[in-house]
């Protein structure tokens, strides 16, 4: 996929913009749950009005770095997670079940989390379609850096050397929820991520390949906040985004 863009809106969608900062895993789900279910309420009522009557639903993009944390999706195998309670604590990590789909992830500090709430319904009805539309903006942004990406056939996220099965490592991860064509949940792109927290899960169940981030392959710290600011402007160009601050 080139320089891809949502050829399916006519016009620029607007999407609230939210920069959350650090904040607790917990704290930011029940957040997202917030206004997920607003959002899926309001495609509900509507259907029950005439067009005239009816009230847009809004979009919402939250990025955020969360304190370090292990996360399961709902098809994910807890037998990949490779700690014990006594041992979440000594790494300071907490463990959430979630509804995501996928399996076991990592989130924490240096690393870029992005939550979409999209009502697709604005964009194009297709989860396959935003999944890769997602990857595609992180592609570009490494890209940006220096560092080529791509994918995987029959894998999500965005891959390093994805040709090369032996060398093939993931730099950002993805797991969504969708109902009524509206998203949460989304992906985890690793900046300065200390990927020794990694070796604690079977990340994403895969076995075969390794985990890696933008500090690692180019030897030094990033401008985490200059990483962020360019992955927002390749979202708004692929999905073809007018982003209003919240």
């Amino acid at each position: 996929m080139n320089e891809t863009t949502a050829q399916d809106a006519k016009h620029p969608v607007p999407v609230f913009f939210h920069d959350l900062g650090k904040m607790d895993y917990k704290e930011c789900w029940d957040l997202q749950e917030k206004y997920f279910a607003a959002t899926v309420q309001r495609k509900f009522d509507n259907r029950n009005k005439l067009p005239q009557d009816q009230i847009p639903t809004d979009n919402h993009l939250f990025f955020v770095e969360h304190p370090h944390v292990y996360t399961l999706g709902k098809s994910g195998d807890i037998s990949h997670l490779l700690l014990d309670e006594d041992a979440l604590t000594q790494v300071d990590a907490k463990f959430y079940a979630i509804n995501r789909g996928g399996d076991i992830t990592y989130h924490g500090p240096g690393q870029i989390v992005g939550y979409p709430i999209f009502d697709l319904d604005h964009f194009f009805s297709d989860i396959h379609k935003y999944l890769r539309y997602l990857e595609e903006a992180i592609i570009q942004t490494l890209a940006d850096y220096g560092i080529k990406a791509g994918r995987i056939e029959g894998l999500t996220g965005v891959w390093i050397d994805e040709n090369d099965p032996s060398k093939a490592r993931k730099i950002a991860a993805l797991g969504v929820k969708c109902s009524r064509w509206v998203t949460m949940h989304g992906f985890a792109f690793n900046v300065n991520t200390d990927n020794a927290y990694f070796g604690n899960i079977i990340p994403c169940g895969i076995t075969d390949k390794a985990v890696t981030s933008m500090e690692k392959e180019l030897g030094k710290k990033l401008n985490f906040q200059e990483v962020s600011a360019k992955l927002k402007s390749k979202i708004a160009s692929v999905f073809e985004i007018q982003f209003m601050e919240s």
